[in-house]
């Protein structure tokens, strides 16, 4: 099905779970383009594929919807279309305790986590709509179906807030052939943690999801048949307990 399907954008494309997707995806032969805040890490993702000298990147925060407006528009006309979405950029913060959160860290949670998927997804949707196809998938997580202490309460929020958009945007939409899907990856080893409040150990990054486990998953949905979606996809360390 990738040849279908031939033209990724990615958030949060400079490290972690958006590389990982990033080189599933070029892996497929797939056209990307890489978005992200800073440039240097983009062009690391970018030299790392054997697609690279074809792939775009474009700095860009999510949370500034003209950035993310203009961003679009250049991905389109370099590539002429935008058939895959995976809205991944997120972020937390080390005090995450609603005693300790502050008010400004709260702001910027929702403004990346949710409102950073929301500013893609109304940019991109125009063109897909006009082809009639389309994929999108949001990179949620585990705390956007069980509100978490660990994630925390900002954290867990805007996580929530996500998986609704997401949500929504299936049932909207797919009648017009442009399928959502949300994952809810549990613990990955990737940059994010290094905001934990209490660092995480070697042994624990090493048994819990790693990038390539969510890229993989993503490869499924991209190759899936267009006649079916996944409305919601739950992914856990196997070492981990969920119910």
């Amino acid at each position: 099905m990738a040849t279908t399907l031939k033209t990724a954008l990615i958030s949060g494309a400079g490290s972690g779970i958006g590389r990982g997707i990033a080189r599933a995806l070029d892996g497929l032969g797939i056209r990307l383009a890489l978005l992200g805040r800073e440039s240097a890490k983009l062009e690391e993702t970018r030299a790392g594929l054997s697609g690279g000298a074809s792939a775009l990147t474009v700095s860009c925060d999510v949370a500034d919807r003209n950035g993310v407006g203009g961003a679009v528009e250049k991905v389109l006309e370099t590539f002429g279309s935008i058939d895959i979405l995976v809205c991944n950029a997120g972020t937390n913060v080390r005090n995450r305790k609603l005693d300790v959160l502050a008010p400004e860290d709260w702001d910027r949670m929702v403004a990346v986590n949710l409102t950073g998927p929301f500013n893609l997804v109304k940019a991109v949707l125009p063109s897909m709509r006009e082809r009639g196809s389309g994929l999108i998938i949001q990179i949620c997580s585990i705390s956007g179906l069980r509100a978490s202490t660990l994630g925390g309460a900002g954290y867990s929020a805007s996580k929530f807030g996500q998986s609704a958009l997401g949500m929504c945007l299936g049932r909207e939409e797919g009648i017009r052939g442009i399928r959502s899907t949300v994952i809810y990856p549990g613990e990955v080893n990737t940059p994010i943690l290094d905001a934990r409040p209490v660092p995480v150990p070697a042994d624990r990054r090493a048994a819990i999801l790693q990038p390539e486990d969510i890229a993989a998953a993503v490869k499924f949905l991209v190759e899936l048949d267009p006649r079916a979606r996944v409305p919601e996809l739950v992914m856990t360390p196997t070492v981990d307990d969920f119910c």
